[in-house]
């Protein structure tokens, strides 16, 4: 019987439902043009979670499996396993992580919540589940303890009480201690919440309970009753014992340590201040900042260790956050970037009752993890190898590149290699637990990050895992102000000048375009040589067009300027803007014009292996207005050329010759077809002379006009050219952004600017209005460019062949054309102007245009030329000059050709639609209405295994796919509502199925939306708990068994039990069973791969009880055996004796 399939249903639905009408041609190309992609193929999961964990609050580690957990304040769980073992998992109520327990080498993990509740994690499958849960509804915890084997975990609360949970069933016991036993009865006063909780190492029986006022009590859990108290006048943060079981070590809040002999409760053994400066007349030490965590670990071999956090001396101010090592006679103070939020000491043994043997601290700090080797002098740490330092700088934009060429990641790699830091730890990373996945993924995959501070890194994201490959500082090519008052007020923004807000790519040709915050455009070659550059070649560009007014005067605006004489270029002297006559701009004598926001350096740059700036593009200010963001940026190395817009005009730049060959704003590319009428500002004699090295009028631009190249002109420092005319919409003003926003510093370019956005208006909300429809003339003069395409296709329908191309996408909807004339490669390419000529209007869509891309007659993804790489700094007779640089061809189908007439189709979509057109006819064969109520964030055209298809991530969290090219819904899931401007930032999608958006300001989430990677993620995500063998518990050597000098053991059971203790009230916590339980996982894990799964679990938990039975076996007859011939030797000695020899 055929399986029936409840989504096909529901596509046959959408795609009847949905108002996606085609033209005739449409069904006619859809038949020859077969769709090979189907809703089965696709399905949308998360897949991992990359960087630090945001905004931790709490770190556990298994000493045994090697295992590192980190709560955070949103509830998540990072769990670490070795590099490339990572696992993410959340607490559904979302409340803080305050406390986590391992249950050591048992494959659990237990999580205390700011909500008073615990939970029982389960690590021995694939992904972490909870088992169980415990709600307490009349007391806050502050504090959990579980010690070493034992299944009954200590809670401590806000009222000074402390309960017991079993943590296989996940019940109280009735065994309660109340905080009035525990103090002295004569005493009135409440202790405070219960801050630590403790068994003696050496006797199980005994419990150190501490009190945040400063009273310590050793609690017997036996007679239920306290052995001793301690006090002490001031609070206590923390409390940690000696192995031997007979002192403890107690962290207090003026900065004190105080060390005591668990039998001498009167006064403290010793008192310490470390950081204290200690008065001559032998008066206490002066107070000191709280040390907020201790702890006392001892060695065969030497002293022990005493490591703590806090405890400076008040008069330190400034002194970053530190951690302290005492070590015998030497104090080491090791200084941290952040805050210190928890650390642990790393040993040897899990037991507490046997020397600790430290080798390592692992410091959670609030925006860095650091591990410290304290068995090398000087204490170096070791080098982190999980990409936590995502956010080094906050992340401002990414991009994602799936099955990219396979030289691309070992040149990145050699590359960043040079860069590393020396003076780590040459010892291994000490979390290495876990194995990793069998993953099938075998393509490379990179992921590109800029940030605040310039800087561009690249990532190796192959096979779910992230490693740092290389990191380029584009800052580096301007001149740094030394302090604030040494700032240019030519600056557009208020912080981080250099931040990166776009960046374009060529992975085959390596060439890499980044524009930045202040205008500013730079271009980059890689190469594999360091060189050191003299002068950095810059272009300084004029991109400022006025729009009449509403009210212009009386004939205005039937005045159209003449257009400048061809092939004349004012010479940058010449092109110096004048002083306006307009009363509205001569009201200042120093108005600022022709200068750019920021000063590119003078001084040779020494640039290393690696991204070598090629040329620096500057946007100038123009007649005191500073020059607007830009909105979008495409390089092609085929052609040689980086195109940029903004909200002004857009400006085609060969960064091969130097030069600017095209400036001029956006109504410019209409021609006299202007679909809005708008109305240059006139007269324009008052104002500087346009003049520039490629100016179209608006009644000139026909197809015939051509816009040419000039040579390059070399000044005395930089390269610069003064271009475009004064026609631009005074729409600018100074940003200011506060530090709090500096994460969405590129927010307002996710969906360029429309210019009647304010920009002050910050909130995080979408609440603005999308409208595409056009009513006002205000809206239709901030017309930005909002995309770029390169390619080879059909600009006009008479076109024969395909010819070079700049197909520019504006916020209006419309999609114009720019034909390229390229010389012939070679020598002739360096000496030859390019010819570019705009070819008008060729399609309008609802919206902004955010993506476009082009299909052969076949439906096949048709992608850019390119140059292959080659070195650039190779000598003049190496064989790398004589590269000649290839396109790629255009594949066209001959018998789609003659049957249809039509060579291309070009996919075009926007913030609300999708169309797809077919070339050269230019007729919309295909249209889909993605959204009517929310709009388009992000839409990219990916390959696919089985196809290609258009991705679309909605404001309203939906994610889409459509094919191509007959736009059939696929995929529509509602995956995440849109809380924060960053993920709009950061959202991209790739081929192949993944795509990925910074989920907080530390960290990547990658998803997938293909079915085959969803099936396959189990098996190529790694496995965190492997079966290890716990170590031999320690030796308590002959006398000791003898005389009973070794540790105590304490049947809890017996103790705790419910038949010792009986039954805790029930309104006082209340049981939830956790989805991760046994039916939990046999629900959820389905087909072969599960079973298989849950087998060898089985068969590795069975192994490993029977080998822990046999050990168990043998211990006990060599105990029998011992236990024998010290009999016998006893009888022998004692045969022949009297009763009065004894």
């Amino acid at each position: 019987m055929k399986k029936f399939n409840i989504r096909k249903v529901l596509d046959g639905l959408t795609a009847v439902s949905s108002p996606s009408p085609s033209s005739q041609p449409g069904a006619k190309e859809n038949e020859l043009i077969p769709e090979t992609l189907q809703s089965e193929h696709f399905q949308l999961c998360k897949t991992v979670r990359h960087g630090f964990p945001y905004q931790p609050s709490s770190m556990a580690f298994d000493p045994v499996q090697k295992i590192l957990a980190i709560g955070t304040q949103s509830g998540a769980l990072r769990l670490f396993g070795r590099p490339g073992v990572e696992y993410y998992c959340q607490h559904e109520s979302g409340a803080a992580v305050i406390q986590l327990q391992f249950l050591i080498n048992e494959g659990a993990l237990v999580s205390a919540l700011s909500d008073d509740s615990i939970h029982l994690w389960n690590l021995r499958q694939k992904r972490p589940a909870v088992l169980h849960s415990l709600k307490f509804s009349k007391e806050r915890i502050t504090f959990c303890h579980l010690p070493f084997q034992s299944k009954w975990l200590y809670i401590g609360t806000e009222r000074g009480n402390i309960h017991l949970v079993n943590v296989e069933s996940f019940t109280l016991s009735g065994y309660t201690i109340m905080w009035n036993k525990a103090i002295e009865l004569s005493s009135k006063a409440h202790p405070g919440p219960v801050v630590h909780i403790s068994d003696n190492p050496m006797d199980e029986g005994k419990l150190v309970i501490g009190y945040e006022s400063g009273i310590v009590v050793l609690w017997d859990l036996k007679s239920k009753r306290a052995d001793y108290r301690y006090t002490y006048d001031e609070a206590i943060h923390s409390v940690a014992w000696h192995h031997e079981g007979k002192q403890f070590i107690c962290s207090h809040s003026d900065g004190t340590l105080t060390i005591w002999n668990i039998k001498c409760p009167a006064k403290p053994a010793q008192t310490i201040t470390p950081h204290g400066k200690q008065p001559k007349d032998g008066k206490k030490p002066e107070p000191c900042k709280p040390i907020l965590k201790v702890e006392y670990k001892t060695t065969r071999a030497g002293d022990p260790f005493m490591i703590f956090s806090g405890g400076l001396s008040y008069d330190t101010v400034g002194r970053r956050p530190c951690l302290t090592v005492m070590h015998g006679k030497s104090t080491a103070v090791l200084e941290m970037d952040y805050s210190i939020v928890d650390f642990l000491t790393l040993c040897e043994t899990p037991y507490p009752n046997d020397f600790q043997e430290p080798y390592a601290i692992v410091v959670l700090l609030e925006k860095d993890l650091v591990v410290i080797d304290l068995a090398q002098n000087g204490y170096p740490i070791f080098e982190n190898p999980y990409p936590m330092m995502i956010h080094e700088s906050p992340v401002t934009c990414c991009e994602y590149l799936a099955d990219c060429p396979v030289d691309l990641i070992p040149a990145l790699y050699s590359v960043g290699s040079r860069q590393k830091r020396q003076g780590y730890s040459k010892k291994e990373w000490p979390i290495s637990g876990g194995n990793w996945g069998q993953g099938t993924q075998s393509y490379p995959e990179i992921i590109i990050t800029g940030h605040a501070d310039g800087s561009v890194k690249f990532w190796d994201a192959s096979a779910i895992m992230l490693q740092v490959l290389y990191k380029l500082k584009t800052a580096k090519v301007f001149e740094k102000a030394r302090c604030k008052e040494e700032k240019p007020s030519t600056e557009i923004v208020d912080e981080d000048p250099f931040a990166i807000q776009l960046m374009s790519w060529c992975p085959e040709s390596r060439m890499l375009c980044v524009a930045g915050v202040s205008a500013h455009v730079i271009i980059y070659r890689f190469s594999k040589q360091e060189i050191t550059t003299e002068v950095v070649q810059l272009l300084e560009v004029r991109l400022q067009y006025e729009l009449n007014d509403l009210e212009s005067p009386e004939g205005g605006g039937d005045q159209t300027p003449a257009p400048p004489t061809p092939g004349t270029s004012p010479s940058p002297q010449t092109a110096a803007p004048q002083t306006h006559t307009s009363t509205s701009s001569n009201s200042s004598d120093g108005i600022r014009d022709n200068i750019p926001c920021l000063k590119v350096r003078s001084s040779p740059l020494k640039q290393s292996a690696g991204y070598q700036v090629e040329l620096v593009v500057q946007l100038v200010w123009v007649s005191g207005e500073p020059p607007q963001q830009i909105s979008s940026l495409a390089i092609n190395s085929c052609y040689g050329l980086v195109v940029f817009g903004n909200s002004n005009g857009l400006a085609v730049v060969d960064y091969l010759q130097k030069t600017v060959l095209l400036n001029l704003g956006t109504l410019d590319l209409y021609g006299s077809n202007d679909p809005y009428q708008r109305q240059l500002r006139s007269p324009r004699k008052s104002r500087h002379p346009s003049g520039g090295l490629c100016d179209i009028s608006e009644g000139s631009a026909t197809s015939e006009d051509h816009c040419k190249s000039p040579t390059s002109v070399l000044m005395s420092n930089h390269q610069q050219f003064y271009n475009g005319g004064g026609r631009g919409a005074k729409m600018s003003r100074k940003l200011s952004l506060p530090t709090e926003l500096k994460p969405d510093l590129g927010k307002l370019s996710v969906c360029p600017p429309r210019g009647s956005i304010p920009l002050d208006n910050r909130d995080n909300s979408f609440s603005r209005s999308r409208s595409s429809s056009v009513t006002s003339i205000d809206k239709e003069a901030r017309e930005a460019v909002t995309s770029f395409h390169f390619c080879e296709t059909y600009n006009r329908k008479a076109d024969g062949g395909l010819t070079p191309s700049l197909w520019v996408g504006t916020s209006l909807g419309t999609v114009l054309a720019i034909s390229l004339s390229m010389p012939p490669a070679g020598e002739q390419r360096l000496l030859q102007p390019v010819i570019v000529s705009p070819c008008g209007t060729l399609v309008k869509l609802k919206g902004s245009i955010l993506r476009m891309a082009f299909l052969d007659s076949t439906g096949s993804l048709l992608p850019s030329a390119f140059e292959p790489w080659y070195e650039p700094n190779a000598p003049a007779n190496g064989e790398e000059r004589d590269k000649v640089r290839k396109r790629r061809p255009v594949s066209v189908s001959p018998s789609a050709s003659q049957e249809l007439n039509e060579n291309q189709y070009a996919v075009v979509c926007s913030e609300k639609q999708a169309k797809v057109i077919s070339l050269p006819s230019q007729t919309c064969v295909f249209k889909h209405n993605i959204t009517e109520t929310s709009f388009v964030l992000r839409a990219d055209v990916v390959q696919m295994n089985a196809g290609i298809c258009v991705a679309c991530f909605c404001a309203n969290g939906h994610i889409m796919t459509l094919s191509l090219p007959g736009l059939r819904p696929l995929l529509d899931v509602n995956y995440l509502p849109l809380t924060d401007m960053r993920i709009a930032r950061t959202f991209c999608f790739t081929n192949l199925g993944q795509a990925l958006y910074l989920i907080s300001p530390t960290e990547i989430q990658r998803i997938t939306y293909i079915q085959e990677v969803c099936e396959n993620l189990q098996e190529m995500l790694g496995e965190l708990f492997t079966p290890v063998e716990t170590p031999e518990a320690p030796n308590r050597g002959f006398f000791k068994g003898l005389f009973g000098g070794g540790a105590q053991s304490l049947d809890r059971e017996d103790l705790f039990g419910e038949s010792g203790a009986g039954k805790a009230p029930r309104s006082l916590a209340q049981h939830i069973p956790g989805p991760g339980g046994i039916e939990g996982m046999k629900g959820a894990a389905s087909g072969i791969v599960g079973d298989l799964a849950r087998a060898r679990i089985a068969l590795d938990e069975r192994g490993q009880k029977l080998s822990e039975v046999e050990e168990r076996t043998a211990a006990m007859m060599a105990s029998a055996d011992s236990f024998t011939k010290h009999a016998h030797e006893m009888m022998l000695k004692c045969k022949d004796k009297k009763w009065y020899q004894f």
